[in-house]
């Protein structure tokens, strides 16, 4: 699990681990590189708008078929899409130039980025809080299309699936819908969307409002789904694997990047 729920709040996991690295930063710092006040804020506050900066440009140009189908998705900085390591060196770099003149300080600058850096990629490999995926393979539970025809989800074992569980009032839900959409006419995957508590006519009427197409648009009522999840909300995304296994969840908005990431051919 990727996230948490704080209320009706849904919050990421390695969001939250990277806030508290940088606090952590910021109080090791202050105590130990002996910088006055404003010269310390005026270093802190760049260094953190450089890792930034360089961690999203350098997880976009990792991504450039991605980001060239939709170049401002590159702005959407409330979207998954940083990369630690470029980050770090866009960190060190302002650190750099901003204490060239103290070399002391300089190197134990960057001694402390380095290690509060190695601390959080560790933190968000090892995901203390994360508890793991509860959905280990595809489900034998039946649900409902659109038709009133049942659809069991232990029977598409076989085909690589995306599971999305999402709902109409749920706005990141939305935003990535039409990326699905995309993937569902792809022919080596299959996607399947279930809807989560909501009636028939509310979904009917958004999908064809937006003119969304799927081949497996899904009814679960009582949102079994997210309880055998264990989902702290929605959006919720699934894939399994072709023998019906979990091999990825993420709770919250999906990018194009990340489903290419997920759906690329196997090496």
């Amino acid at each position: 699990m990727d996230a948490i729920a704080l209320g009706p709040v849904l919050l990421s996991l390695p969001r939250l681990y990277a806030f508290v690295a940088a606090l952590l930063l910021l109080g090791a710092s202050a105590w130990l590189l002996g910088l006055p006040r404003r010269a310390h804020s005026r270093w802190f506050n760049g260094l953190l708008l450089a890792w930034l900066l360089g961690a999203r440009i350098g997880h976009v140009a990792l991504h450039p078929d991605a980001y060239a189908a939709a170049p401002l998705d590159a702005l959407k900085l409330w979207q998954p899409g940083y990369h630690g390591l470029w980050g770090l060196m866009a960190g060190l770099i302002w650190s750099g130039w901003m204490l060239r003149d103290h070399l002391g300080r300089l190197v134990g600058a960057m001694a402390l980025l380095v290690v509060v850096s190695a601390l959080w990629l560790a933190t968000v490999t090892l995901a203390p809080f994360g508890g793991g995926m509860a959905l280990k393979t595809l489900p034998d539970l039946a649900l409902e299309n659109l038709e009133g025809e049942t659809v069991n989800l232990r029977e598409l074992e076989g085909e690589r699936v995306v599971l999305n569980l999402w709902a109409t009032w749920c706005p990141p839900c939305l935003r990535e819908m039409p990326l699905l959409a995309e993937a569902s006419a792809r022919d080596d995957v299959t996607v399947v969307v279930a809807n989560q508590g909501e009636s028939l006519l509310q979904v009917v009427r958004y999908l064809d409002d937006q003119a969304l197409d799927f081949r497996y648009p899904l009814l679960d009522p009582h949102q079994e789904l997210m309880v055998l999840s264990e989902s702290p909300g929605l959006p919720t995304t699934l894939l399994f694997d072709t023998r019906g296994h979990a091999v990825e969840q993420h709770v919250g908005e999906l990018t194009r990047a990340q489903l290419d990431t997920w759906l690329a051919p196997p090496p």
